[in-house]
């Protein structure tokens, strides 16, 4: 069995798990199964059966779907998870099928906390689950936050923003000064995420580029001025 431990620092950097009570945070320990993707690689399916809760502690997942508008079937990339993220958890709440398709987007690493355990342990625990419903309001705020930004800002604006977030990983880090300036993500998934044309985001992109605050490398955008970046969002 492997040593989960040697995830605890990666953990322990994410906001959510830091503030845990040390008795949920040692049983989510004490339940969790290692899981490695390989890039293209499905952790679960939209439809699929609620298989637990999930930390990313290496690499990035991307939460999308499929939606058919008048038989023209497009994807909608919602988001880039990066580490320390914990997700999946409306499914451990009402016990439904996935919403969204999960995939790896590089090679990563996952600890997986399976559901019936976790059901079992919250049963004869009940006074964590707000523990869990706090991760779950957390995201619930974010999408709220995004979806306003989606209906009244400028395209630049926005791409701006969503870098931004993608590099303080969405705010999930428990220090408010780290970031992650390599990201993993294309012109043409950051297009479909942020709902923009690809030619609008490349040109987006071009002009970030040529002002020194980002570079653009195959498959990944780098942030090289988050302070300048940050300011312009403004």
């Amino acid at each position: 069995m492997p040593d989960l431990a040697a995830y605890l620092p990666t953990l322990r950097a994410g906001r959510w798990f830091a503030q845990l009570p040390v008795a949920f945070s040692t049983a989510l320990l004490d339940m969790a199964k290692l899981r490695q993707l390989q890039t293209g690689d499905a952790l679960f399916l939209r439809g699929g059966p609620p298989c637990g809760l999930y930390a990313l502690v290496r690499g990035s997942i991307r939460i999308s779907g499929l939606v058919d508008a008048r038989h023209d079937t497009r994807e909608a990339l919602l988001i880039l998870l990066t580490p320390p993220t914990w997700f999946a958890e409306i499914s451990v709440f009402d016990g439904s099928t996935r919403t969204h398709d999960a995939h790896a987007a590089e090679p990563s690493t996952l600890l997986q906390v399976p559901h019936e355990a976790l059901q079992a342990w919250l049963q004869a625990h009940p006074e964590y689950w707000r523990d869990l419903a706090l991760l779950m309001a957390d995201k619930l705020r974010m999408a709220f936050i995004n979806m306003e930004e989606q209906a009244v800002l400028p395209a630049a604006v926005r791409v701006m923003r969503r870098l931004v977030q993608m590099a303080q990983g969405y705010g999930q880090g428990a220090d408010e000064g780290s970031s992650r300036r390599a990201l993993a993500i294309t012109q043409e998934q950051l297009a479909l995420m942020i709902g923009v044309s690809r030619q609008t985001t490349n040109q987006i992109l071009n002009d970030l580029k040529a002002r020194d605050l980002i570079r653009v490398h195959r498959g990944a955008l780098e942030i090289v001025d988050l302070a300048a970046l940050r300011e312009l969002c403004l």
